[in-house]
């Protein structure tokens, strides 16, 4: 039961950064831009806008993610609650690499949608 509730631990940690970086990202997002926090491209380092935007975009889809993947991951790990190890292993380092699908996949959507609302220099489209 202890590996088990460790593997649950693990699996939940993901989410809950995600939901809690979101929340802060969309909120707060960083006022200057940085090398430390935040949302860090070349297109999101082009100016203040950029920064803003890029970190509050992020920040939803973070939030977002992090929200539907709590629960999803909590029932999977249910679902093998007393199972032998190697199932609660399989199952958790299965759920593990599905979150860093939407963790990573963030920086697909976020630049897009730069790409949408800035031109090449940073400026927004009108």
């Amino acid at each position: 039961m202890g590996y088990w509730i460790t593997m649950l631990l693990v699996d939940l940690l993901t989410p809950a950064i995600l939901l809690g970086f979101g929340i802060l990202l969309q909120k707060h997002p960083p006022k200057e831009i940085n090398d430390v926090y935040g949302y860090r491209t070349r297109m999101s380092t082009k100016n203040m806008d950029t920064w803003i935007f890029a970190n509050t975009y992020c920040g939803r889809i973070w939030q977002r993610c992090g929200f539907v993947m709590l629960p999803v991951s909590l029932a999977a790990m249910l679902f093998v609650m007393g199972k032998n190890e190697n199932i609660v292993s399989n199952v958790g380092g299965i759920l593990c690499f599905l979150q860093l699908l939407p963790l990573f996949g963030t920086i697909f959507y976020t630049e897009r949608a730069l790409k949408k609302h800035f031109d090449a220099n940073g400026n927004r489209k009108i």
